[in-house]
């Protein structure tokens, strides 16, 4: 594996790492705008299996996605332990349902490395690259390709 092209070997990067469908993810800390508790939410009839519904976030209506589900990794059970990810993609907010919140990893570029192709690499669209840390491999999220803005009110 190889140098991710996204970052030049000697930029800092600040990650925020997170377990989903009991997998390790990262998100880059510039696009979260607030980690919180889960509260109950409004849901939305016939929005995707992945939607749980909508939440009111100090007078602004953001949908909550369920990531575990989003990745077809299962769904992730909301309870009072687990964490919303309020994220800022395409010029959205949406809050990402997880199982929990870990750290904060500072890496550099040249930590960073590609996704292995695997098959028709559909699997992998929505990973960035690969980071290493202490020797546990976390896959770093594209939220843009994770959640497209298809059109004007989409929600994921």
């Amino acid at each position: 594996m190889t140098a991710s092209p996204l970052w030049d070997d000697e930029d800092v990067i600040e990650f925020v790492s997170l377990s989903a469908g009991n997998q390790s993810f990262c998100i880059e800390i510039t696009q979260i705008r607030e980690i919180r508790r889960w509260s109950p939410v409004t849901a939305l009839p016939y929005a995707e299996d992945a939607v749980l519904g909508v939440m009111n976030l100090r007078g602004a209506v953001i949908p909550i996605v369920d990531l575990g589900a989003k990745l077809e990794l299962g769904t992730t059970e909301p309870t009072a332990r687990k964490v919303v990810i309020v994220v800022s993609v395409n010029d959205r907010t949406i809050g990402l349902l997880v199982d929990s919140v870990f750290e904060i990893l500072t890496v550099t570029g040249d930590m960073v490395r590609e996704t292995p192709t695997i098959g028709g690499g559909e699997q992998t669209q929505c990973i960035l690259g690969l980071v290493s840390v202490d020797d546990h491999i976390s896959r770093i999220l594209d939220l843009e390709a994770l959640l497209p803005n298809h059109h004007e009110g989409a929600v994921a």
